[in-house]
């Protein structure tokens, strides 16, 4: 590998260990989705827990091996992440479930997707030290997404899922720390 391109690897690789460390903890994240083009908007409350993942850990293994990943590639680090979701103004419950991210190189490997209970990747970068941004592709749909870290206590997140190449919902979330 050109040393160029191994140092991009490991910077991105260092990244996403810092940016998954410092999210590490527990989340109040205010959601609101715009479904296009009609418009109309839905008002979600989540509480989210975040916990960091070294190198080798079990859950890591597990997610590589349903990956079917080669010994050579090997997770640097990763999140578990769990979730309880509710509609802001009944209070109904939405959703509840967790997920597994690991990182290997400038891809990211989850056990599922946002709309698929199916293991998916997606190609991730940094805008800044403090802005990920994620790009997953599968069923015919995008998700592009950018989280940022804003200070120590909140995130900020905007989630675009297109189908089709027409942009079908826009999420828009911000969390605070608790």
């Amino acid at each position: 590998m050109a040393p160029l391109l191994q140092f991009a690897k490991t910077t991105e690789e260092s990244l996403i260990a810092e940016f998954f460390r410092k999210s590490e903890g527990q989340w109040r994240s205010e959601r609101r989705y715009y479904t296009l083009p009609e418009g109309e908007t839905q008002e979600m409350v989540s509480f989210i827990t975040i916990r960091f993942l070294e190198a080798g850990c079990d859950e890591l293994a597990r997610l590589a091996a349903l990956h079917e990943l080669s010994d050579a590639v090997t997770l640097t680090c990763g999140a578990h992440v769990t979730w309880e979701s509710r509609e802001s103004i009944s209070g109904r419950k939405k959703s509840k479930g967790s997920t597994l991210f690991g990182a290997a190189g400038n891809i990211l490997y989850r056990d599922r997707g946002f709309a698929t209970v199916k293991p998916v990747k997606a190609e991730y970068h940094f805008s800044t030290p403090q802005t990920l941004c994620l790009k997953t592709e599968y069923d015919g749909s995008m998700f592009e997404e950018e989280l940022k870290l804003v200070g120590d206590n909140y995130r900020t997140r905007q989630t675009i899922i297109s189908r089709a190449g027409e942009q079908q919902m826009i999420g828009q979330y911000l969390e605070k720390r608790i």
